[in-house]
């Protein structure tokens, strides 16, 4: 009782929430809890339909989330089933490998598994070479329209307290970064609204 009491509490005092969310986990910490990444998505779905409800002008919701799965073995993936029941309540694209999987309609979600930020990149810059574009072409918008994930996420949230991975390590480079010490298999929704209601009260600079 004392627990529905506080997330409440915290659910009235959010008025302003991230169009991008970004998490980050392990490979063990999906083997842990691979059943969270649903439950993550599904507390976005309601989170953003409160938050607008009792707000007004009604608050833009929560546009699209990514889970990062950092593991080296992606080709090897276990709970991918776990996984595609996110496309019943969400708009699902799942990068396994070279494989691309899209199901779903909603809120835009995406899951990426292995995949690193230096070989997005990289890949960027083989495409640009390889379309011979000139070197005076070459700026921040061209390298944007190259990336794998056009994503600029408003929030990178890592839990467990390790460090993070290069993964979207361009797009994620104005993002506000919140390491939680709670375990990915121990992630609840309060631990979330914490967040968001740390994210409101942070001025965000977009490095000016």
């Amino acid at each position: 009782m004392i627990y529905w009491l506080y997330e409440r509490m915290l659910m009235r005092r959010i008025t302003e929430l991230p169009g991008h969310v970004c998490f980050m986990i392990s490979g063990q910490d999906m083997a842990d809890a691979p059943g969270n990444l649903y439950k993550v998505t599904s507390w976005c779905n309601e989170i953003s339909a409160y938050v607008s409800r009792c707000t007004s002008p009604p608050c833009p919701g929560i546009h699209s989330l990514v889970f990062h799965i950092a593991t080296p073995t992606p080709e090897n993936l276990e709970y991918l089933e776990e996984i595609r029941k996110i496309g019943t309540i969400a708009h699902l694209a799942v990068h396994v490998g070279d494989r691309e999987e899209i199901t779903g309609t909603g809120m835009d979600v995406v899951v990426a598994a292995g995949k690193s930020g230096r070989e997005e990149i990289t890949g960027c810059i083989r495409k640009m070479a390889k379309d011979k574009v000139p070197p005076d072409s070459v700026n921040e918008r061209l390298i944007e329209s190259c990336l794998t994930f056009q994503y600029t996420p408003d929030v990178v949230i890592k839990s467990g307290g390790d460090h993070l991975t290069d993964f979207l390590i361009w797009q994620s480079v104005y993002s506000e970064l919140f390491f939680s010490d709670v375990n990915w298999k121990f992630f609840r929704k309060v631990d979330f609204l914490r967040i968001l209601r740390d994210y409101q009260s942070r001025i965000r600079r977009f490095g000016r």
